[in-house]
C-alpha cells in the first residue's frame, strides 16, 4: 500500500517513492506455478504510467549520485499559481552488493523551503516480509505517521497498514489488503479500510479483480465508496494507451479519462497525452538532450470548461 498522505479523501493512494519491484509477467512463467500478484496499489499502475504528469511554471531538477547507494537532488520551481519553492531530496538505497536478507534499510527524505518534511523508510525483515514507515509534516505540525507490514507469498500478497494512531483523541485508520492469483491471467482480492474517531466509526470494503492478456491488462475496483476501472494496452514497442473510469459515491462525480504514450527511441523523445470527461486536454514532451546529461520537459494542459491554461517547462539534469 502507498502512503496515506491524504487521509480525508482516499487513504493509501499515493505512489511509493521506492523503486517498484514488479513481479514477473504472468505469461513468462514456465514452471507451472502461479505468480505473485504484486501490491494492491500496483493494480492500476500500468494504466496510470501512460498518463502525463501535470507540469506548470518553470522547474529545474539537479540530480547528483554520490555513491552506488546514496544520491541527492535539488528542485527549483517558479510558479504563477502557487508560491515558488525549493526542495532538497536525499535517498539512501541498497547498494548492488546488498541483498534483501541483509536488513539494510532504504531511506528517502525530502524537505522544502517552507520547512515541510516527507520521510519514508523501508526495511526488508526477510525475503518475503518488509516493513515501511512514513512521516510527513506541514511546517511544524505532524500530519501523517503511518506504519505498514507486507507479506508476499508465492502466489498471494497480504498487507496491513496503520495510519495516524492517536491515543488521546482515540482515533486511528487501519487498512488491510489481500491479493490472490487465481490463474496465470486472473487476480482477485480486496481492501478493507477501518477508521475510528470520537465522532464516528466505520469501514469500507472494496473488492478488486485484474485480468491480464499478452499485451493488455484490465482492472476493476468496486465497493461502497465507488468504482475504479482501467484498461491498459500496449499496441507495439512505441505506443501504449490507457483508459480509466472512476465513480465516487461520496462526491457524486464520475470521470472518464483516455491517455496515450508514444516513444521515439531514435529521437530520444517520449510524448504523453490525455483527454478526460472534464474537458481537460494535456500533453507532456520529454526530450533527452544527448550528449548532455539532461532532459528537457515541456507540457501544456487546457481546461476548456473552466477556460484555464497551464504551461510548464522543466530541465532535469543528471
Amino acid at each position: 500500500m502507498g502512503s496515506v498522505l491524504a487521509l480525508s479523501t482516499r487513504p493509501g493512494r499515493q505512489n511509493s517513492p521506492f523503486p517498484q519491484a514488479r513481479p514477473l509477467s504472468r505469461w513468462d512463467r514456465r514452471d507451472g506455478r502461479l505468480p505473485n500478484p504484486g501490491s494492491f496499489d500496483g493494480l492500476h499502475r500500468n494504466c496510470k504510467d501512460v498518463f502525463p504528469q501535470q507540469i506548470e511554471g518553470v522547474k529545474l531538477v539537479i540530480n547528483k549520485t554520490l555513491s552506488s547507494f546514496f544520491k541527492v537532488s535539488h528542485t527549483f520551481h517558479l510558479s504563477a499559481v502557487a508560491p515558488s519553492s525549493y526542495r532538497f531530496h536525499a535517498e539512501h538505497l541498497q547498494s548492488d552488493t546488498d541483498s534483501k536478507e541483509t536488513g539494510s534499510p532504504m531511506l528517502i527524505g525530502e524537505m522544502d523551503s517552507s520547512g515541510s518534511l516527507n520521510a519514508h523508510s523501508l526495511f526488508h525483515l526477510s525475503e518475503k516480509i518488509k516493513a515501511k514507515a512514513v512521516f510527513q509534516t506541514q511546517q511544524a505540525q505532524f500530519v501523517t505517521w503511518q506504519f505498514e507490514t507486507e507479506y508476499r507469498g508465492s502466489d498471494f500478497t497480504a498487507a496491513v497498514t496503520m495510519a495516524n494512531p492517536d491515543i488521546l483523541r482515540e482515533s486511528v485508520i487501519m487498512v488491510a489488503h489481500f491479493l490472490q492469483s487465481v490463474s496465470p491471467q486472473l487476480v482477485l482480492g480486496g481492501e478493507l479500510v477501518y477508521h475510528r474517531g470520537r465522532a464516528e466509526e466505520g469501514g469500507i470494503l472494496t473488492l478488486a479483480g485484474q485480468y491480464s492478456g499478452p499485451n493488455w491488462v484490465a482492472t476493476l475496483n468496486a465497493g461502497k465508496g465507488g468504482a475504479h476501472a482501467s484498461y491498459y494496452h500496449r499496441a507495439n514497442k512505441q505506443i501504449q494507451v490507457g483508459v480509466e473510469f472512476e465513480a465516487s459515491t461520496r462526491t457524486q462525480e464520475t470521470t472518464f479519462s483516455f491517455g496515450y504514450q508514444m516513444e521515439l527511441p531514435e529521437a530520444k523523445m517520449v510524448f504523453k497525452g490525455m483527454l478526460d470527461s472534464r474537458c481537460i486536454i494535456g500533453g507532456v514532451l520529454e526530450k533527452r538532450l544527448y550528449p548532455l546529461p539532461a532532459t528537457l520537459i515541456m507540457g501544456a494542459f487546457v481546461n476548456h470548461r473552466a477556460d484555464k491554461l497551464q504551461v510548464g517547462l522543466g530541465v532535469n539534469v543528471g
